[in-house]
């Protein structure tokens, strides 16, 4: 069955840096476009990046060119490293496969950015 389980997150400074990591399984990792999705209390899911079987990334703007997604299509493994931190990226960040319908949620790992 489909899976997905984050870790890495933690508290940082800003500033600071973090890489988050998603553990996927259940499914054919190479041919789907992963992505990874945050939470803020109060507020709506948000896409922060997403990136194609063959390595096309997308980025949300406020991320763009501090986060960059990674995959290693063997270990069936998505990554999100993040740079320069802010408070506004505190979030629980979440993996998923885009384009598909029914797969169920990971545990999200949790992100918080003070000082």
């Amino acid at each position: 069955q489909v899976q997905f389980v984050e870790s890495g997150g933690g508290l940082v400074q800003p500033g600071g840096s973090l890489t988050l990591s998603c553990a996927a399984s259940g499914f054919l990792f190479s041919i789907h476009v992963m992505a990874w999705y945050r939470q803020a209390p109060g507020k709506q899911r948000e896409l922060v990046a997403s990136i194609t079987g063959r390595g096309v990334t997308n980025y949300v703007d406020s991320v763009r060119g501090r986060f960059t997604i990674s995959r290693d299509n063997a270990k069936s493994a998505l990554y999100l490293q993040m740079n320069n931190m802010k408070p506004e990226d505190t979030a629980v960040y979440y993996c998923q496969r885009e384009y598909t319908i029914g797969d169920p949620r990971g545990q999200g790992t949790q992100v918080t950015v003070s000082s």
